[in-house]
């Protein structure tokens, strides 16, 4: 049997990870409860004081893993134990592969991530990767 899967990530400004993932992805933010226009909103008919409206946020995409951000007071200390590969580049090879993955490197840095380092293909086993920080840190992979 298999289950939905949600992704979560903690972090101190859910709404502008969650603008940023969002891009990265090509999902869109989760839309407001049916009966209103925008999450601020719902959020005050619901009673939740305005310094908590940025405590979450989520990214959705049909047929997709919804992706969760949650406030957490303290910042990201250590090299995540997992992280996301996004796939910009499945089945190219050599010189073209990793024209494709700069390209979209360049797109994340002007959404204000960078790059960690890059693994240029060996001829061998490995085809070639550049790792990526989030705005808040998170390791990514583009593959």
């Amino acid at each position: 049997m298999t289950r939905d899967v949600q992704i979560t990530f903690d972090c101190a400004d859910p709404a502008a990870l969650a603008a940023f993932w969002a891009e990265v992805l090509g999902y869109e933010l989760q839309p407001p409860p049916e009966g209103f226009d925008t999450w601020e909103a719902a959020l005050a008919a619901f009673g939740v004081p305005q310094s908590e409206w940025n405590a979450r946020s989520a990214i959705v995409a049909e047929g997709a893993p919804r992706v969760f951000f949650q406030r957490v007071p303290e910042g990201k200390t250590a090299k995540n134990r997992m992280h996301l590969d996004v796939r910009v580049a499945p089945g190219l090879t050599g010189d073209e592969r990793m024209q494709t993955l700069q390209a979209e490197a360049s797109r994340l840095e002007a959404l204000s991530a960078t790059v960690a380092y890059r693994v240029e293909p060996d001829g061998r086993m490995e085809q070639g990767f550049i790792t990526m920080l989030d705005p808040e840190g998170n390791e990514l992979c583009l593959d």
